[in-house]
């Protein structure tokens, strides 16, 4: 009788029908409540924040498998950094199958809400916003998870990071959908991560609205399998803010979809408009690299039907003056700089149709003062791309709340 008692108390501690919740009001003591919960959480807890703005001057942290966060609201629930001692994330998370929704934070001295080897985690109606605008003393990332598998972005926003708005780093089985990312220097970057789908999003007002980059040097290498599709890219006019030395600092200003240095992506059904340097940009990487893991070439990108105006207007390329004169004063939608592997490889496909232009650069390296600009003359993007099973898990998209 009694190991039958004690199998039932260990059944019900594990069990997620005795899950608590942690209630934390704003007001005064908030910072230390909010920690102390986000600690004393146990798998399968929610920490329920209240309405309010809960002052904070140092970083949050939650290592805690299963936990949810939730607020209000994303613009009822606030936690304002402004505050901050040091330089750290306002919020990080370093435990799996977290769920974070309907909370904001503000200023936070480093990043937003950095989510590091968090598998599972899902970020829904959360919002960073640096209130200042576009700043370079601003933190580098609004919304954070790097190194994980299984992450889910939905009805997000994100406003004035100095890197990148929402970036997805070094990951694998991504969606960033039905979220806006606006005067940021990046809006939207998946970079060195696979199988990610990213739709449905706004991305206007930055530097650069959604970019897909492959970089040397980092943990995990060979991003690839990134499908693009009913964005709208509007409008991102803003003057590159990246600190200085930051490699988001070399994206031009209006420039809507870049592809860098990375292999099948397929980009198709956005609207793209008003950027002033192109609407659709696919470069091989530029600078020197010693890492032997590292492919600078674009391969297999995919650039189907879009529908897009007024980009290439304004083009904040060195060097570029000339070659836009000859071409009657604005960039055609789609600008690739002409690089391949090799000739087996194909660096890009286009739908019939898509106006664009190559540079006709010869090596990597090369700068757009050494183009020889002539028309596209790419393979059809006429057949379907098979990029197997992508996006994030069914699991993840099951805890969305309505």
């Amino acid at each position: 009788m009694r190991m039958t008692c004690m199998t039932a108390l260990a059944l019900c501690a594990a069990s997620p029908a005795y899950a608590a919740t942690h209630e934390v009001a704003a007001g005064d003591g908030a910072a230390e409540r909010l920690q102390e919960a986000l600690i004393m959480s146990e798998p399968g807890d929610e920490v329920v924040l209240g309405p309010g703005r809960f002052e904070l001057e140092d970083g949050l942290s939650l290592d805690v498998d299963g936990v949810t966060v939730r607020g209000a609201g994303m613009n009822a629930t606030v936690l304002d950094f402004t505050g901050q001692k040091g330089a750290g994330e306002g919020l990080l998370v370093t435990s799996d199958n977290v769920t974070l929704r309907d909370f904001a934070i503000e200023n936070p001295q480093g990043d937003g809400i950095k989510s590091k080897d968090a598998d599972g985690i899902v970020y829904q109606r959360v919002r960073v916003t640096w209130t200042d605008g576009p700043k370079s003393t601003n933190g580098a990332y609004g919304i954070y998870p790097v190194e994980s598998t299984g992450v889910l972005i939905e009805g997000c926003e994100v406003s004035g990071a100095s890197d990148a708005g929402i970036y997805v780093g070094q990951s694998e089985k991504i969606t960033v959908r039905n979220s806006i990312a606006r005067e940021n220097v990046a809006g939207i970057e998946i970079e060195n991560s696979r199988d990610a789908i990213v739709e449905r999003n706004l991305a206007t007002g930055n530097t650069g609205g959604i970019l897909v980059f492959d970089l040397p040097n980092l943990p995990k290498m060979g991003g690839g399998n990134v499908v693009v599709r009913e964005n709208l890219v509007s409008s991102n006019t803003t003057a590159n803010f990246a600190p200085k030395g930051n490699i988001v600092g070399g994206v031009p200003r209006g420039t809507g979809i870049m592809v860098m240095a990375n292999e099948k992506v397929w980009v198709a059904n956005n609207m793209i408009a008003d950027n002033p340097t192109a609407g659709i940009v696919v470069v091989t990487y530029t600078k020197p690299f010693d890492d032997p893991r590292y492919n600078p070439y674009p391969r297999d990108v995919v650039i189907g039907p879009n529908l897009a105006h007024g980009n290439g207007k304004d083009p904040d390329l060195p060097g570029i003056a000339p070659v836009v004169q000859a071409f009657g004063g604005k960039l055609p939608t789609l600008l690739w700089d002409g690089l391949t592997q090799d000739a087996n490889t194909p660096a890009l496909y286009a739908a019939a149709g898509t106006p664009g232009w190559s540079l006709n650069l010869t090596k990597q390296g090369q700068s757009v003062a050494d183009a020889n600009p002539g028309p596209l003359n790419v393979p059809s993007a006429d057949n379907p791309v098979d990029m197997g099973d992508i996006g994030a898990p069914a699991s993840l998209e099951a805890r969305l709340a309505t």
